[in-house]
């Protein structure tokens, strides 16, 4: 390996990079550290006794209401669908991500001593991945042919099948085990209803482009934003088969492959479609089961000046081995590539 560093026409280049990244290794370690000793110092508390502030509890994931996640189809509390298409960039080619989607209903968290409501917005996930796939055109592909779930997806995302794609999706469903560190706080307005809710996730995960949407003349209901597009979609009133297909005939003539103009006019396969967790024998949605309170004086959320909030599907004990080995291979790690890179730049120019 040293022998490559040293007779490679980028011998600058490549240690550099290297001791950069091995920096910044150090930095995460300690990152993953901080957090593994905050987990390790914030004691559990079961919810009938939670104290208001940062609170460390485990249970199982509830609600009177779910979602659809498009994939999957499964029903849910929160699910995150991305995709990534194969591109090529100069000479080199890389998988680039196309879409990011996740949405979610306000849930609860129960440990059998009583319910706790969470509002993920903000939180870092560490969540079960439900679907992974890959999807290629090419005849030597093992996946021939696109599910119809993954078509309807592309489509209202806008994205063209020529190249590889590659799909993701994670969920919060019913009867999940979760362990939740975060701030148990007072609520100042967050109602438990079937409206949807739109994730913005934080900087460090994905960043998301609120442009203005582009709406062609042939469509009746105009929206300027594409939050106001998505909040129509959460209220729209269901469309019979026959609307359905009228609907989508004239969008689809009229070339529009927005998705909030598809989520907007309710016809979007992506469009989160919130269910009541029983229905009558009508078929519509029964009310919420009586045992959740839909207007609860506490919620554990983020906190205030960028507070913890993180939610795992492993327990704890999982979460704390899987740091402590994290953060021990970076701190160690981060310094001995750096020390080898400045290592190689120093024999490079005879600086020994």
């Amino acid at each position: 390996m040293l022998a490559f560093f040293l007779n490679s026409s980028a011998s600058f280049f490549w240690p550099m990079v290297g001791a950069g990244v091995g920096v910044y290794l150090f930095y995460c370690g300690f990152q993953l550290l901080q957090r593994k000793r905050l987990i390790e110092n914030t004691p559990s508390s079961k919810i009938r006794s939670a104290a208001m502030g940062l609170v460390e509890v485990s249970g199982l994931a509830c609600g009177p209401y779910t979602l659809q996640a498009p994939i999957t189809g499964v029903p849910c509390f929160y699910y995150r669908t991305l995709v990534w298409q194969w591109k090529q960039a100069g000479r080199s080619k890389s998988w680039v991500k196309v879409a990011d989607e996740h949405y979610h209903v306000p849930f609860y968290i129960d440990d059998s001593t009583g319910h706790m409501l969470v509002n993920p917005q903000g939180a870092d996930l560490d969540i079960h991945r439900d679907f992974y796939d890959e999807f290629s055109t090419s005849l030597f592909s093992s996946s021939l042919q696109t599910p119809a779930n993954v078509t309807n997806f592309l489509t209202m995302h806008g994205i063209p099948t020529d190249n590889k794609i590659k799909v993701e999706e994670f969920c919060i469903k019913p009867t999940n085990a979760l362990f939740i560190l975060g701030t148990l706080a007072q609520n100042n307005g967050t109602n438990v209803s079937a409206a949807p809710i739109h994730n913005i996730a934080s900087s460090a995960r994905v960043s998301w482009n609120f442009k203005n949407v582009t709406w062609e003349s042939s469509v009746s209901v105009l929206v300027p934003k594409r939050e106001a597009a998505e909040q129509i979609a959460a209220h729209h009133p269901p469309l019979d088969p026959a609307q359905r297909e009228k609907v989508i005939a004239a969008l689809t003539k009229a070339g529009i492959t927005s998705p909030a103009a598809w989520a907007a006019a309710g016809v979007g396969p992506t469009t989160p479609v919130a269910q009541g967790v029983v229905a009558n024998s009508s078929g519509a949605a029964a009310a919420p089961a009586p045992e959740f309170d839909l207007h609860p004086h506490t919620i554990l959320m983020k906190g205030k000046q960028n507070s913890p909030f993180f939610i795992s599907w492993r327990s704890q004990r999982e979460v704390l081995g899987s740091l402590a080995w994290k953060s021990a291979a970076m701190i160690w790690g981060g310094p001995t590539l750096t020390l080898f890179c400045v290592y190689v730049l120093a024999a490079q120019y005879g600086w020994l």
